[in-house]
């Protein structure tokens, strides 16, 4: 049984200038232009990263403990969704302060047991006035005996959209973004481990670089984006071919074999 009774971390404050290299780094793994002075939304995930000491790390790659990382026994991390609405852009050679805080949580029963349900919100600031903010949705459970792995179709999904485009991630692109964002978690390149300890397919597609990849269509087609929600409804695994697909009334999503993987919005 989940307990996180007494669990109530006070909020954290970090500041860092934003650099441009992340940038361009993210630039070359999505085959995409360069993105100027202001971050995409969403980018800012390349940056106030934590690097824990390697000692600090548990089985499966996270940090076994962190002022945001709840007391669950035998913690396993899925990412679930998100928010992030942008006041002003924040840009390449500003100094930038984010303040992280605890939201809400929520125990619910899935298919698999209880799950933890935990938000967390980041506001970012310049010069003492709010740029943007962001709410990131996480979803903890104990770990058990992995359920068997999921049949995985590599089929190329049809997809009628103003908006596409066709990706296929493999495990060299999953590695590039884990570096990125100096993500240890061993779904993302471990394959053993991601099927036998955790039942997936294969290696797991990250959930932020799908968000990305629904925002490169309205980036691409040259508009401004101040305001976002996705949502991660399964997972999408190496090698599988997914395509992006959106239209300019903001609607957006990822597209899997037979399965609808993530669903977004955008304003």
């Amino acid at each position: 049984m989940i307990d996180i009774a007494g669990w109530a971390p006070e909020p954290q404050e970090t500041t860092e200038v934003i650099d441009a290299a992340p940038s361009a780094a993210l630039a070359g793994l999505l085959d995409a232009g360069p993105s100027g002075e202001e971050l995409p939304p969403l980018w800012q995930w390349l940056h106030f990263l934590e690097r824990p000491a390697q000692r600090e790390l548990g089985p499966d790659g996270h940090p076994r403990e962190g002022r945001f990382l709840p007391p669950v026994p035998e913690r396993r991390r899925m990412f679930a969704g998100g928010r992030f609405r942008v006041h002003e852009p924040l840009r390449v050679g500003d100094t930038v302060t984010r303040k992280t805080e605890l939201v809400s949580t929520a125990v619910k029963q899935g298919r698999s047991g209880e799950m933890l349900f935990v938000t967390v919100r980041h506001t970012f600031s310049r010069d003492g006035t709010e740029a943007a903010v962001e709410e990131e949705d996480l979803v903890y459970r104990s770990g058990g005996e992995a359920s068997r792995p999921a049949e995985v179709s590599f089929e190329t999904p049809e997809v009628d959209a103003p908006w596409t485009l066709t990706v296929t991630a493999d495990p060299v692109m999953l590695f590039r973004f884990s570096a990125l964002t100096y993500n240890a978690h061993r779904i993302h390149y471990d394959e053993p481990y991601a099927t036998e300890v955790e039942g997936h397919g294969g290696l797991v597609v990250h959930g932020p670089l799908l968000a990305i990849l629904c925002l490169e269509l309205p980036r691409r087609a040259g508009l401004k984006v101040n305001e976002v929600s996705f949502r991660a409804r399964r997972p999408v695994y190496a090698r599988q071919p997914f395509v992006a697909a959106g239209s300019p009334d903001g609607a957006l999503s990822i597209e899997a074999p037979g399965v609808t993987a993530m669903t977004a919005a955008f304003a």
